[in-house]
């Protein structure tokens, strides 16, 4: 540093040591005023502000589910307590000089209650080659509201409706218990990519089925969809105008009907026409399964369609053990009736084990049948 002829301090007169060469390069005094280059670096440290503090930070909490507003979006932080998000609002709050170089902070928190914090916060940077230290305080409100998502909940908001429905019956109660999980999965699903507008409104038991109210209908979509694939059947959309945003356009709701099949895997079915019972093997697509007379199996036709006229006589999970007496031939056997334990000649289906000693059987309306093991 040298002191330039003529220039002193305007503020205490003493001579001004200015930067020369390549010492003037890096100063990093392109954004100083004329008079603040003029003043000697004691005088410029003076009236040197090394961070700009707002008098108050305010932080946004939703007081239902703990998100955080920030920017023009609420952002879920998962913290316990609002310490780090304090932290974090002071941060983007605080201004440092343009003149500072090599700026490092530390801050220490003191909780005055539940919604008031004070950040005590150390800065250190270096200004004209001079270590600069500055020391504030930033009172922190945490401030309670409700976030639009939650806002959204409590007022019972909803943009999809499945409907969870099975053709000639009533959907089990397993069936319906496994709706619910895998519309919480979808739910969990949109909720990991960020997705804070994902969540179940409502879920209820109707005479017939179950409603889930959801609250998109990107939800509900997939919720339909992944019904129909784990169970089978198939749905029908149907849309409903139900307002206008604010910028006039048309609002929809979508009601997304699930049929679940007529009949369920392991089900005993007494198909009309001959052949025999068939025990479904899948519901997926057009029912599928064996005949329990002869162990060939059975595709419904297209004529038939996906689940033919039927009764169920009974279930994979209803039959009993019972003892062979004697193979007769190669379409018959002989088994103990498991009810009245008579010896009763039955059909032998392809799946029959010549070697077992017992055989799953089941006894129903369209007689007695052996059952494949498994």
């Amino acid at each position: 540093m040298t002191a330039e002829s003529g220039t002193f301090c305007p503020r205490c007169g003493d001579p001004v040591e200015r930067p020369t060469g390549a010492d003037r390069r890096g100063t990093g005094e392109s954004g100083t005023t004329r008079r603040e280059r003029m003043l000697c670096t004691a005088c410029y440290l003076e009236e040197f502000d090394l961070v700009d503090v707002p008098d108050r930070v305010q932080v946004d909490v939703c007081a239902r589910c703990g998100a955080v507003h920030r920017g023009n979006r609420w952002v879920d932080v998962g913290a316990k307590d609002y310490t780090d998000v304090a932290v974090d609002a002071v941060t983007e709050a605080l201004g440092v000089h343009v003149q500072a170089e090599d700026v490092a902070w530390e801050v220490t928190p003191e909780q005055v209650d539940q919604t008031n914090i004070r950040m005590h916060a150390t800065f250190t940077g270096t200004v004209r080659g001079e270590e600069v230290t500055e020391s504030v305080t930033v009172p922190v409100t945490i401030a309670k509201g409700i976030c639009t998502r939650c806002g959204r909940i409590s007022g019972d908001y909803y943009a999809s409706l499945v409907q969870v429905r099975a053709d000639g019956r009533d959907p089990t109660a397993e069936e319906t218990e496994r709706a619910v999980e895998i519309a919480n999965e979808v739910v969990a699903e949109m909720e990991a990519t960020g997705d804070r507008n994902a969540f179940i409104t409502e879920v209820s038991e109707t005479r017939g089925g179950l409603d889930m109210k959801l609250s998109t209908n990107k939800i509900g979509k997939k919720v339909a969809r992944n019904l129909v694939t784990e169970f089978g059947g198939r749905v029908e959309d149907s849309e409903t105008l139900v307002t206008e945003d604010e910028d006039g356009n048309e609002v929809y709701r979508v009601t997304y009907a699930v049929h679940l099949p007529r009949y369920h895997p392991g089900d005993v079915v007494d198909l009309d026409g001959d052949g025999g019972p068939v025990l479904v093997r899948s519901v997926k697509g057009n029912l599928k399964g064996v005949r329990v007379t002869t162990g060939e199996p059975y595709e419904a036709s297209y004529e038939e369609g996906n689940a033919p006229d039927g009764r169920v006589v009974g279930t994979r999970t209803d039959a009993e053990e019972t003892t062979v007496v004697a193979i007769e031939d190669e379409n018959a056997v002989q088994i103990i009736d498991p009810e009245t334990y008579e010896s009763r000649t039955v059909a032998r289906p392809a799946y029959f084990d010549a070697d077992a000693d017992v055989v799953p059987t089941l006894k129903s309306r369209a007689g007695l049948h052996i059952l494949p093991g498994n």
